[in-house]
């Protein structure tokens, strides 16, 4: 019987072909570029010195303490900003501190707070002077209001208590009791606090001696069950210097028994790329001024309801009120601690990382993706790939989305999102899980609408030639590299969310000849960098699914900026480019033979443009 032939092997595409358009060695190579940084970060990390502890034994009284938080949550259970219980809080205020020697200024003023509207806020201010050749004041903070749903016995009328326990220490000589500080001591004790730190933003832009600020110790809901913690995000991709940080974790450690919870090193760097802050230590170390807030709350501030005395944990208070105590004094000592200018990373056992280490890694890893770019690029051209087509679709999903940056701007001058200063709202507030269902049913029909308008010229026609879906993936990849420069230029941490769908989708090409689903699975894969910013915001602050709406909200008042929205909105347009490829849905721009008949919009701009341009030349002809 004669022997069948064996079945021809299926022979691999040759490398620098278009069939195997990725150079996975020059890719690997690129990667020995980050070698460098990941030595200089090795060597950056390092153990901040904390200050020693005061040499006084602590005199914080935790049940005068406790007496205070029933005293304000019982009397003015309602605080909401601008209310009636808002002024009797903040006339309460004063009341407690008058009979120590201390009054209390007042800075008064109205401001839009989104879901409340136009509202009358007062921050209260007393100053325990130091030495007069001291020019340095340390800040001790809190705030009297709530959000009205319970009566806010944790958060926040524990925090303002434990204020006015420690001012009455540094009160007047003629007092019964009195501490002689080495700095002038500012008590603060902010207004809409629940509502992005109001009243803190106003302090930081209208204090005349904000220069003079070296420290800052908020109090935010140190009484309730949770663990102690504390919060060092701002409002700006810094950190408070470590020394600081160092310091406030050895003194509650000290009284707790165990150090306090901060967020772990990817939640870190996660609050450098995207920052986002709750706590009134934001504003503080978004303008370089060192800053820490001390609480029981965790990332978010704690839940409302329920917070009445019952739920209040006498011993925390009296644990966090005593370390706060003992905090100041460590501070209150002529010592320099570095401002708060630069950023760092908690790597364990009391180790950092400063931040410019990070930076430079993260720019090393984006140099791989962009010389494989290159090498694309370089591919196509050896093999005459035009351009034009791809870049002429790219161009198109631009427009789009500029275009979706422009209504969504015109729905807010129109007042369709929430109106306010640029602060993030309380997730706690009905305002951030409120859906304006019409106005986003109205901005999706007028984005669809657009798009209807746009996609004539993507609509497949004829079936695509491979060179031109490869020279497509170049198109949106290089798209997506000049994305990443803007993003260095802005934020170097946010790399952090498009670094993972860089690398991955740049192998697209490389599987161009997979099924479908395969293609489509890995374009999702590389969706996990972005992914991070909305499971942030859905676990870690507790707001589920209304974290895109939140987003949203975060554009819309003004707390992303415009121009990082419009970096998102030109990644999306590559995206969705890449995203067409892989599902075999890509055409390329069509040429003047492949178009179609113009539509009636279409035609009325022809006439309108050419009607134009004709009435210029007879005047320019007289």
């Amino acid at each position: 019987m004669a022997s069948q032939p064996s079945p021809r092997r299926r022979r691999r595409p040759r490398r620098g072909s278009l069939a195997r358009p990725v150079n996975g060695g020059l890719y690997r190579a690129s990667f020995l570029v980050a070698a460098l940084p990941l030595l200089l970060l090795a060597f950056t990390v390092s153990t901040p010195p904390t200050l020693a502890k005061p040499a006084l034994p602590g005199s914080f009284d935790t049940a005068s303490t406790l007496t205070l938080v029933r005293d304000l949550s019982t009397q003015f259970p309602n605080r909401i900003p601008g209310s009636a219980g808002a002024l009797g809080a903040a006339s309460w205020f004063s009341d407690q501190l008058r009979p120590y020697g201390l009054t209390s200024a007042t800075e008064s003023w109205t401001q839009r707070v989104p879901g409340l509207g136009e509202v009358p806020l007062e921050n209260l201010i007393a100053v325990a002077p130091g030495p007069s050749q001291s020019s340095e004041e340390i800040v001790v903070m809190a705030h009297r209001d709530d959000i009205g749903v319970g009566p806010g016995a944790n958060d926040d009328a524990s925090g303002t208590a434990a204020l006015i326990e420690l001012a009455r220490a540094y009160a007047h000589p003629q007092s019964l009791v009195h501490v002689q500080s080495a700095r002038t001591i500012v008590f603060l004790s902010t207004d809409a606090g629940a509502y992005g730190g109001l009243g803190a933003v106003h302090f930081i832009r209208n204090w005349p001696y904000a220069h003079r600020i070296v420290d800052v110790i908020d109090l935010d809901a140190i009484a309730g069950g949770g663990r102690a913690s504390i919060e060092i995000g701002g409002d700006r991709p810094r950190s408070p210097n470590a020394s600081l940080v160092a310091t406030t974790v050895a003194r509650i450690a000290e009284q707790t028994g165990r150090p306090p919870r901060h967020v772990g090193f990817l939640g870190q760097l996660v609050d450098l790329a995207f920052p986002y802050a709750l706590y009134e230590q934001g504003p503080f170390v978004a303008a370089g001024i060192p800053a820490v807030t001390i609480t029981t709350g965790g990332d978010r501030p704690p839940a409302p309801f329920g917070d009445d005395m019952a739920a209040v944990d006498t011993a925390k208070l009296g644990q966090l009120g005593a370390a706060a105590q003992q905090l100041l004094g460590s501070l209150d000592v002529p010592a320099e601690l570095p401002p708060s200018s630069s950023s760092f990373v908690w790597v364990g056992g009391g180790r950092v990382v400063h931040g410019w280490a990070i930076e430079l890694v993260l720019v090393a890893l984006l140099l791989p993706f962009a010389v494989a770019i290159v090498d694309l690029y370089a591919l196509c051209r050896r093999h005459r790939v035009p351009f034009g087509p791809p870049m002429r679709a790219l161009r198109t999903r631009l427009l789009f989305w500029l275009f979706a940056l422009v209504v969504f701007t015109c729905f807010r001058l129109l007042g369709a999102w929430p109106q306010g200063p640029p602060r993030p709202p309380d997730p706690g507030t009905a305002i951030a899980g409120h859906w304006p269902a019409a106005a986003l049913i109205g901005l999706l029909v007028v984005l669809l609408a657009g798009w209807l308008l746009a996609r004539r010229r993507l609509a497949v026609r004829r079936p695509v030639r491979p060179e031109e879906e490869i020279a497509g993936y170049v198109v949106a990849l290089g798209a997506l590299l000049v994305v990443g420069l803007l993003v260095v230029a802005t934020n170097p941490f946010a790399l952090l969310f498009v670094l993972p769908a860089f690398h991955i989708w740049l192998w697209l090409p490389q599987i161009r000849i997979a099924r479908p689903p395969v293609r489509l699975l890995v374009f999702v894969v590389g969706l996990c960098g972005p992914a991070i910013v909305l499971g942030s915001l859905a676990w870690r602050y507790g707001l589920g699914f209304d974290a895109p709406w939140y987003l949203l909200e975060l554009v819309g008042i003004g707390y992303i900026k415009t121009f990082a929205f419009a970096i998102v909105l030109a990644a999306t347009a590559a995206a969705t480019q890449l995203a067409a490829i892989a599902g075999g849905r890509y055409a390329p721009y069509p040429d003047a033979a492949e178009r179609g008949p113009r539509g009636p919009f279409r035609e009325l701009v022809r006439v309108i443009v050419l009607g134009s341009r004709a009435r210029r030349r007879r005047a320019a002809t007289g």
